[in-house]
């Protein structure tokens, strides 16, 4: 499981001395913690793996969102320790999907559904992220999906 994976670099970056990285696998266990936390009274739990996968996409979009503000605000060294952050985030996301993977499945898909134009957006959309949520940047993949409907 991918929580284990996490909690094992936590121990070897202890070990090894290496502190930013620690501090970053510790950040990615608080966001997980507090997803649990949240997700306590809900009727219906995600797979684990499918909980931790979200969780680490929205913590790398927010990094690299920071990254951009950071970069535009003339602070490159705030901006350097999101980067950083971010490598150990993605360092454990799975492999993302490729642009010309990802319109293959946007096509297949736009077949399989019978999509014709902007009026299936939704479900040509829905499927993509029931199909390959875990392996792509959903903002990315929407632009994509338009293109291909219009």
């Amino acid at each position: 499981m991918l929580r284990d994976t996490i909690k094992s670099a936590q121990v070897s970056a202890m070990k090894g001395g290496d502190k930013p990285r620690l501090a970053a696998v510790r950040l990615i266990l608080a966001k997980i913690k507090d997803r649990d936390i949240e997700l306590r009274t809900a009727s219906e739990k995600p797979d684990d793996d499918a909980l931790v996968v979200d969780v680490l996409q929205k913590m790398a979009k927010q990094r690299r969102e920071s990254i951009t503000l950071f970069e535009q605000g003339g602070r490159p060294e705030k901006a350097e320790v999101e980067k950083a952050e971010l490598t150990v985030i993605e360092e454990f996301l799975p492999a993302q999907m490729s642009e010309e993977e990802t319109r293959l499945a946007i096509e297949a898909i736009k077949a399989e559904v019978g999509a014709s134009g902007m009026k299936d957006m939704g479900k040509v959309m829905a499927e993509l992220k029931a199909r390959h949520g875990t392996q792509l940047d959903m903002s990315k993949a929407s632009g994509w999906v338009k293109s291909a409907l219009a």
